[in-house]
């Protein structure tokens, strides 16, 4: 089974990871069929452990071969890598600023029907706004795995579907919670909160086939989705895990989660 996902087309293996991903979310919406609120101090783990494996993923598995396709293309080795990063943050900034729009807009609307509606609309619109980002890193993982660049192995892709699928769960459950208590049906709420991570696999794909088709967009791409995946741990997942008040077990399972993806990367790699 190894063997048939290692000899696919690097374009369906990021397909097939961020089917994962979506999966993830599916299963954190169906969290709504079963109970009204999930434990927090789970979901703040599995945040805290994500942000760790994203971070260690962001250096070993998207700057450091960004750095060194640079440098084999004979490219800048600290501006096109530096360019890139900064935009993939700029990116997630600015989809933060839609978020909050959109929540300000959510807020005013009346309590009605016809508002209930467009609050649903405006949460479901917001979340998958984040995930395309986070698709697109995975993709560009993947697509990088035909250059043989150091820290670009299939172990090091597959851990960063991991960690964003981790991240998926919390996701999931905060689509279709809020949705069910608007007052939709759990079908319905279901159906929305995993709706909000199938754009995972279309900006998968995306990114995946940029990388194989357009070489010297490599360096770039790699470190956007590094400036996206640190922009997404530092605003919204340490954050939001140390809210719990066990924050200092919070903080163990980032370090953990940071030394597996590391192992996983540096050993395994």
């Amino acid at each position: 089974m190894d063997n048939f996902f290692m000899d696919l087309n690097p374009i369906l293996q990021a397909f097939l990871a961020t089917l994962f991903t979506w999966g993830v979310t599916a299963l954190g919406a169906g969290v709504v069929f079963f109970f009204k609120r999930v434990n927090k101090t789970v979901l703040d783990g599995m945040l805290g452990f994500a942000a760790g494996v994203m971070i260690a993923a962001s250096f070993w598995s998207l700057l450091e071969p960004s750095i060194s396709m640079a440098t084999s293309l004979k490219m800048n080795a600290w501006l096109i890598p530096s360019l890139g990063f900064l935009s993939g943050g700029i990116l997630l900034f600015c989809s933060d600023k839609l978020y909050d729009f959109l929540e300000k807009k959510k807020k005013k609307l009346p309590k009605t029907r016809e508002s209930s509606v467009k609050r649903c609309f405006l949460l479901v619109f917001s979340i998958t706004m984040h995930n395309i980002p986070e698709g697109l890193a995975i993709g560009v993982a993947f697509g990088s795995l035909g250059y043989h660049l150091s820290g670009a192995t299939l172990t090091s892709a597959i851990a960063l579907a991991l960690g964003i699928g981790l991240q998926n769960f919390p996701e999931g459950s905060a689509v279709s919670l809020p949705l069910r208590r608007e007052g939709l049906s759990r079908g319905k709420a279901f159906f929305f909160g995993q709706l909000s991570g199938l754009v995972e696999p279309v900006a998968a794909v995306l990114g995946a086939i940029l990388v194989v088709k357009i070489q010297v967009l490599l360096p770039f791409l790699l470190a956007f989705a590094a400036g996206a995946m640190i922009y997404v741990v530092v605003e919204e997942l340490i954050p939001e895990s140390q809210t719990n008040k066990k924050k200092d077990f919070m903080a163990l399972s980032t370090l953990v989660g940071f030394c597996i993806m590391m192992i996983m990367d540096v050993a395994l790699g």
